[in-house]
């Protein structure tokens, strides 16, 4: 089997792999805001336990993130910040000697014209930005970003489109029509996506930096789970896609993920059923085979223990917002 670490180079995701794990990512958005700060001001927003987006659309300034480097910030900077990390967006004084005036964001928050918006100083702002929350999961329980340590910062272009997307997600969630859930975590995906795709153009990927996608081999065994979720896999089969020995695969898949395989393929399952359920395209035996389940009952149970109803319930509910 191979020896082959973690950080070595023949043990990259490919990008079919990295398309396979993308096209199965699913995005959440719990929220997002405009921040504007004038000259002068540092404006505080508190950590959550969902990890961060923000997206400079004008100005210029500062990000000063708990136990990180500053950022110094431009038009189309993006950031993911990891969870329970708060942060300073600051610009500071043209004047020497004049400390910033800081502004708690919790104290400071106002909605204007249905917009959801942290404000620091009353004069014109010189940072303009998109901020918020979301959340990046495979399955019930796996998310992409729930470990990231420290922040990933890229700079795009306005030819990148990602303002545009942002900013119709935004939309989306202040009109809060029929799908706006829907909608705007389609097009926070896109800004997803271009990350990705920036990130497979440096040297480093930025997908390595995870718990979840930092040991590649454990990774590979992930991506052949999450495409062919019904197939009857085990933990020997899937120590062999990693190049592994069963006890080492274990140690590792769970240090990656938190869990042993056969319950984050039980996840992955699920989260593939409650999609066809949703969609209402196949009966109810026929959704429990593409999960891997030859029972009917053992997949409701299954399905129960996740999701509190059973199949038949879920698949009748109307879909949310």
């Amino acid at each position: 089997m191979s020896t082959a670490t973690p950080s070595s180079p023949s043990s990259r995701l490919s990008p079919a792999h990295l398309d396979e794990l993308i096209s199965l990512l699913e995005i959440r958005v719990l929220a997002l805001s405009e921040c504007l700060v004038s000259e002068g001001f540092v404006l505080e927003l508190d950590g959550n336990e969902a990890p961060g987006i923000h997206y400079a659309l004008a100005g210029e300034g500062l990000l000063h993130i708990a136990g990180a480097d500053s950022v110094a910030l431009a038009p189309h900077t993006l950031l993911i910040v990891p969870p329970h990390h708060p942060l300073k967006l600051e610009v500071p004084s043209n004047l020497a000697g004049i400390a910033p005036v800081l502004v708690s964001g919790r104290e400071h928050k106002r909605v204007v014209d249905s917009i959801n918006r942290f404000r620091a100083g009353s004069t014109e702002p010189m940072i303009v930005m998109i901020c918020g929350y979301f959340n990046a999961a495979f399955g019930a329980s796996i998310n992409l970003f729930e470990a990231l340590s420290a922040p990933i910062v890229e700079q795009f272009n306005p030819s990148d489109r990602l303002e545009m997307y942002l900013r119709t997600a935004f939309d989306e969630l202040m009109a809060q029509e029929i799908g706006a859930g829907a909608m705007s975590g389609a097009l926070l995906k896109q800004v997803i996506v271009a990350l990705v795709r920036r990130s497979l153009k440096s040297s480093a990927l930025w997908m390595e930096r995870f718990a979840l996608l930092g040991d590649l081999q454990i990774a590979r065994a992930f991506a052949e789970m999450t495409a062919r979720p019904s197939a009857p896999h085990t933990v020997e089969s899937l120590a062999q896609v990693s190049c592994l020995s069963r006890s080492a695969f274990m140690a590792r898949f769970s240090a990656a993920f938190g869990q042993p395989p056969m319950q984050v393929l039980r996840d992955i399952r699920m989260r593939q059923a409650a999609a066809q359920l949703r969609a209402g395209d196949l009966a109810l035996d026929q959704v429990a085979r593409n999960a891997g389940y030859a029972s009917r009952g053992a997949f409701a149970r299954a399905f129960r223990e996740i999701y509190g109803t059973t199949p038949a319930e879920y698949g009748a509910r109307p879909l949310s917002t």
